[in-house]
């Protein structure tokens, strides 16, 4: 399953509860969070062992730039 799609059907609502931290999808579903890239794929692969995991970090507001 496209994980993919997950991240972007949900930019906006992950963008609003998770700045600074890493998500952890699996089958287009929010398994883990974590401030550590590290412990976000062990909490996913401990729920998820045989399962593809895709992770992205969620940027602060003032880690954004603006191009114009």
């Amino acid at each position: 399953m496209d994980n993919g799609g997950y991240f972007s059907e949900h930019s906006e609502e992950l963008s609003r509860k998770y700045p600074g931290k890493y998500v952890a999808i699996v089958n287009n579903k929010l398994v883990a969070v974590n401030q550590s890239e590290v412990e976000a794929f062990k909490k996913a692969k401990k729920k998820y062992p045989n399962k593809l995991v895709s992770l992205s970090y969620i940027p602060r507001r003032d880690e954004l730039v603006t191009l114009l």
